[in-house]
């Protein structure tokens, strides 16, 4: 009961006047900083940092809360409706959101990943208020072997987003990892395939690779090939069926599991959850079949996962101090600059704070659906622009959000480079998800690995050793193994289209 009349307390402060204005700020701003590609929260809350140090405490990590958490609904606008993720985390997205859009669908996408984000944000908020201290014990078990073991889960799952070649998904794995392996060795601290230039020295910028394939390769395909542009969805199409709502459900609750686990581990990035939670669609869902094409389940999961793993991310803060991501790691700097300190002493010591912030995570997914499933007939108004105008738009966003990132003209050469290179996977119809999957987690794994075998000495058997790496490893197996044992059904059972 102690727990809940502190929440009730802090429910009581979040919803002042004041606070829920900084709320609705942050929750504005965020939005607005997701849709712009390149941005991104770690920017975004960094930048806008210095409007909140004259603000009360309290108020202050509240908005900078709300735009950590809106950033992750807004990179959905432009991966469902222009093909362009806002953000790392929604390029995934981008697969089944915007062939939806070339349906006449963008609305019922929008309102899906609208709800999948409110659902994972409020259970993973529910996950912190009444299991934050025994699930940030858990994630302090995840050592580099058990870190490994993750890795080598999500890079079978490649085996799920194989697509109707598996030699053609390997092709574009290994290309994601030669990608990730330009820069600084992990491990040595030499330079690997920099070619002498110094630019590289920090390896090659992700959403610069990102914003390129997915998006600037779509642009370039539309202009090579004259494909008709993506339809206006009419009044019915804005909000999802009753089919769609019920489909999505399993997805939304795969990807609430998926991304608050993966919230609490240190280093864990939201691309990576959402890319699992789409993975999970490819082996679990009952339309499988249907992913990639416009599948409702390819936008619930992956946006479910993202918020959850937003708000999971927060357990380790509160609890530990330790910032589980860059984004979190400018937050808990701005805590640091309003003299509170993350950790088990944060709610001794400032009690009222805590439980004011904690209790603003709900009131931030509620204003966030507020905000957004209404103005999804506005955000569609998109379509509606003039091809050649929304073209140069793009272009601009592209350009601008890619030189950004470092503020460096290198970066927009490279998105350009990787515009070239998405079309021709296109034309060889090379899958692109391997791709962003393997450039996530090639350098995990290569780290997670290497400081493996350093702790053992070289010794292999520390993967069995450990209980959480072996069970992981298993599952690792059970999904690699996954094809041979589809190969030996009967011919009978796979006459089922939902097979």
């Amino acid at each position: 009961m102690d727990v809940l009349s502190e929440l009730l307390s802090g429910l009581a402060t979040a919803l002042t006047p004041q606070n829920l204005l900084y709320a609705f700020i942050g929750c504005l701003l965020g939005t607005l900083i997701g849709v712009l590609p390149g941005i991104g929260p770690v920017a975004g809350v960094a930048l806008l940092i210095p409007l909140t140090l004259n603000l009360e405490p309290t108020s202050a990590i509240i908005m900078l809360a709300a735009i950590f958490y809106g950033t992750q609904y807004g990179g959905t606008i432009t991966s469902v409706l222009l093909n362009t993720p806002g953000e790392a985390a929604s390029a995934i997205t981008t697969i089944d959101g915007y062939a939806m859009t070339k349906q006449g669908r963008a609305g019922a996408a929008l309102t899906i990943a609208a709800l999948g984000s409110f659902v994972g944000g409020t259970v993973a908020t529910i996950g912190l208020v009444v299991a934050a201290r025994p699930l940030g014990d858990l994630g302090l078990r995840i050592g580099p072997p058990e870190f490994f073991a993750l890795m080598v889960v999500g890079i079978c799952l490649l085996v799920a987003l194989a697509g109707r070649s598996m030699t053609r998904a390997l092709i574009s794995g290994v290309l994601g990892l030669l990608i990730a392996m330009v820069g600084i060795d992990p491990v040595a601290g030499a330079p690997r395939f920099t070619f002498g230039s110094e630019r590289l020295l920090d390896g090659i910028s992700f959403v610069a690779v990102i914003i390129g394939l997915f998006g600037l390769s779509e642009v370039l395909a539309k202009a090579t090939t004259g494909t008709s542009r993506a339809m206006t969805p009419g009044l019915r199409a804005l909000l999802p069926t009753r089919t769609d709502l019920r489909r999505s459900a399993p997805a939304i609750a795969r990807g609430t599991g998926i991304g608050f686990v993966l919230g609490l581990i240190p280093g864990m990035t939201g691309s990576v959850s959402s890319l699992l939670a789409y993975g999970a669609e490819r082996k679990f869902s009952r339309h499988r079949a249907e992913l990639g094409s416009g599948a409702v389940e390819g936008v619930a999961g992956p946006e479910t996962a993202n918020n959850a793993h937003a708000n999971g991310a927060l357990v380790p803060l509160f609890t530990l101090g330790i910032p589980a991501s860059p984004t979190i790691a400018v937050l808990m700097g701005a805590f640091l600059q309003q003299g509170l300190t993350p950790g088990p002493t944060l709610f001794t010591e400032h009690a009222d704070v805590a439980w004011a912030i904690i209790a603003s995570l709900f009131v931030g997914n509620v204003i966030l659906l507020i905000l957004n499933v209404p103005l999804v007939r506005v955000w569609t108004a998109i379509l509606r622009i003039p091809y050649p105008v929304l073209t140069a738009l793009i272009l601009m966003f592209m350009v601008v959000g890619t030189y950004t990132i470092n503020f460096t003209v290198f970066d927009v050469f490279v998105m350009i480079g990787f515009g070239l290179l998405g079309l021709l996977l296109r034309r060889l119809d090379i899958p692109l998800a391997p791709l962003v999957l393997t450039l996530v987690l090639g350098p995990l794994m290569e780290r997670s690995l290497r400081e493996s075998l350093e702790l053992s000495q070289g010794d292999f058997t520390v993967f069995l050793t450990r209980p959480i790496s072996v069970v992981l490893l298993v599952i690792a197996l059970v999904i690699a193994a996954s094809p041979l044992l589809r190969l030996r059904k009967p011919a009978a059972l796979t006459d089922d289209p939902e097979a």
